[in-house]
């Protein structure tokens, strides 16, 4: 499957997309368009951005189109081998996972507009951009520069739509090392950077997340960053990279560096975290439906909670700024969920359905801020049961060793298993209350902040907050 992409008008915002299938061997083909992107757990229906679905022959000769459901179409090949799509995709998305395309900057996520023939997804595929701009290219793929085209290279499908794409006459770019990968850093805006001081906090916590799983799985990795003109705060992970907005642009980077060394934090940490340790649901990726798993506060919940507490451990955050962000997911979770009727698990399940969206008041929990509180009582409970020997960074380390380097999927279960291997012990009552129960936690959420050096506190209104007091930090 190759694609090219051009745009003759960029103020129409509309791309021009061929895309070649060949050695098609039925005379009815069925062509899928995602109706989804890794990363939101929500059917986004991209077919909605699309116009203008033709199909030829290599010849150049029309063949019979015809959609069949809202973001498939089947094409009668008349017994043609290679057959082309042509078609026009609207980039006006200015979000982590979106596209977008202006006079001086082309931002692409490739699932959004990409179509796919379901059993050709394992095979290389080829993508080239025309972009006359094309000075700068951020991408975790492979790619040459020929003039105005840009060509990527894919292994396969499910490659190529994980790898987001910025092109620029001008995009901000350093490097540093760690365990001997190479992390890029790609900024796009009109702001000043301190890139002595960034590369040195980014070094930091990248350097104390491989400690925790002991080793990186890519060889390069790519943090990208586009300032949006309108306030924003996006992040989605990707396999070797990361897509950032943040905004507006134009203002001074202290402003918006706290909000960005969480983003970072976070994404980075997925990149074992839910794209190689990935539930069992999600192996691989079916791009056409919901894909539904209920261990959504793994992927999330401790990816959130480790976020911010990498910064604090490495030292990039003080205990000032760390308690700061712990008391506001806190908060999001005890003042306006903490009487929800789901579960963790059943939250999980639903995030389909509702879990991007306010919903009906006192319904669901967040797998982000619950499962954060969830990972925070386990860390707990293993420091407390070990005599502080082992930690959540243990059940971590297993994770990866059994199902993120093999790269096999995990489920409800593993998970469990794990957690009390590493415990030495049943975890009964909290995988029943915490996990698949919808009781309050202020009890023992307030105990474990103890461990972290905190007080938790409520006032009449509900409002929580944290005071701090000196213990020594430990991992």
């Amino acid at each position: 499957m190759n694609y090219k992409i051009s745009c003759k008008e960029k103020q129409s915002k509309y791309l021009q997309i061929e895309a070649s299938f060949s050695n098609v061997n039925k005379t009815i083909q069925k062509i899928n368009l995602p109706a989804w992107r890794p990363g939101r757990y929500q059917i986004q229906n991209f077919a909605k951005y699309l116009r203008k679905v033709k199909a030829f022959d290599q010849s150049g000769k029309s063949l019979d189109i015809k959609k069949s459901s809202k973001d498939i179409w089947v094409v009668k090949t008349k017994g043609q081998s290679e057959i082309i799509l042509t078609y026009e995709f609207y980039a006006d998305i200015k979000n982590a996972g979106g596209s977008y395309i202006d006079e001086t900057f082309f931002y692409l996520n490739p699932i959004n507009c990409l179509m796919y023939i379901e059993d050709k997804q394992d095979e290389q595929c080829v993508l080239d951009i025309d972009f006359n701009l094309n000075v700068d290219v951020s991408c975790g793929m492979p790619c040459e520069k020929n003039g105005s085209i840009t060509t990527f290279s894919a292994n396969d499908y499910h490659e190529l739509v994980d790898s987001p794409i910025m092109i620029s006459s001008k995009i901000q770019h350093k490097t540093y090392e760690v365990a001997g990968s190479i992390f890029h850093i790609w900024i796009k805006g009109k702001i000043e950077v301190p890139w002595k001081k960034v590369l040195n906090d980014f070094k930091k916590f990248t350097q104390e997340q491989i400690n925790v799983f002991g080793e990186f799985p890519e060889e390069n990795y790519h943090f990208m960053l586009w300032m949006t003109p309108m306030a924003y705060y996006h992040g989605v992970e990707h396999k070797n990279s990361t897509m950032m907005t943040l905004g507006p642009d134009g203002q001074e980077f202290d402003a918006i560096y706290t909000d960005l060394l969480g983003l970072a934090s976070h994404e980075l940490f997925h990149t074992w975290n839910a794209k190689r340790i990935r539930p069992k649901e999600l192996l691989p990726y079916n791009y056409s439906k919901e894909n539904y798993f209920d261990t959504c506060f793994v992927a999330e919940g401790l990816t959130t909670f480790y976020g911010d507490w990498i910064l604090y451990r490495s030292g990039v955050f003080s205990k000032e700024q760390y308690q700061k962000e712990l008391e506001t997911t806190l908060r999001r979770h005890f003042e306006n969920a903490d009487k929800a009727d789901l579960s963790l698990l059943e939250s999980s399940y639903d995030l389909w359905l509702d879990g991007y969206e306010k919903g009906t008041p006192n319904r669901k929990v967040s797998v982000y801020h619950k499962g954060a509180v969830a990972a925070l009582l386990l860390h707990h409970k293993i420091k407390s049961a070990t005599d502080n020997v082992k930690s959540l960074d243990d059940v971590l380390k297993e994770l990866w060793t059994q199902f993120g380097k093999p790269y096999v999927g995990y489920s409800y279960k593993n998970y469990q298993n794990i957690c009390q291997e590493v415990i030495g012990g049943k975890l009964n009552n909290y995988f029943k209350k915490v996990i698949a129960g919808n009781e309050s936690l202020k009890k023992e959420t307030a105990q474990a902040l103890k461990d972290l050096g905190f007080e938790m506190s409520e006032d009449e209104k509900g409002f929580i907050s944290l005071q701090n007091f000196d213990v020594e930090k430990k991992a």
